[in-house]
C-alpha cells in the first residue's frame, strides 16, 4: 500500500492567510444570507460581550477551505468530504488569520487524506481547531 496520495504524506502541510475587513464581512453576510447584526451593526455589537462586530465563524472556515483547495495539492483536485470544527475565539475586522492544514493520515486505496485544521490570528490566538477529510485526485 502506498503511503501517499498525489504526493501528500503524513506531516505535509499548507497554509492560507487573509486579512479580515468589514467589507469582506458585509459581503459574506450578503452571499450567505446570514445577516446577524453582530457581524455588521456596530451599535448592536457594542451591546454584546464582543463590544464590536465580529466575523462569521464560517469566514474562518472559508480560510481552511482555501488552504485545502488552493495550497494543499495545487496540481490535484481536492474534494471536501467532512469537517469538524471548534470555534475558540472571535475574529474582528482588521485581524489577519492563517489557516493551516496538516496531513495526519493517508488512505491511498481510497484517495483519502485526513487533516488537522487550525486557524490562528496574527497574535497566535487559536480561533478554530478541528479536523477534515478530503479526497485528492489527479486532474483528468
Amino acid at each position: 500500500m502506498a503511503d501517499d496520495v498525489q504526493g501528500l504524506t503524513v506531516g505535509a502541510s499548507a497554509s492560507y492567510t487573509t486579512t479580515v475587513t468589514q467589507e469582506a464581512v458585509a459581503t459574506f453576510s450578503e452571499v450567505t444570507g446570514d445577516r446577524n447584526p453582530l457581524h455588521t451593526d456596530a451599535e448592536y455589537a457594542k451591546r454584546t460581550r464582543f463590544q464590536q462586530p465580529i466575523a462569521h465563524g464560517m469566514f474562518g472556515a472559508g480560510a481552511i477551505s482555501a488552504a485545502i483547495g488552493t495550497r494543499l495539492a495545487p496540481d490535484a483536485v481536492c474534494i471536501y468530504l467532512g469537517q469538524n470544527m471548534q470555534f475558540r475565539a472571535p475574529v474582528m475586522p482588521g485581524d489577519e488569520i492563517t489557516a493551516t492544514v496538516t496531513v495526519t493520515k493517508v488512505d491511498a486505496e481510497r484517495s483519502r487524506v485526513s487533516l488537522d485544521t487550525v486557524v490562528t490570528k496574527q497574535d497566535g490566538t487559536e480561533v478554530i481547531r478541528g479536523d477534515a477529510l478530503v479526497m485528492v485526485e489527479a486532474l483528468a
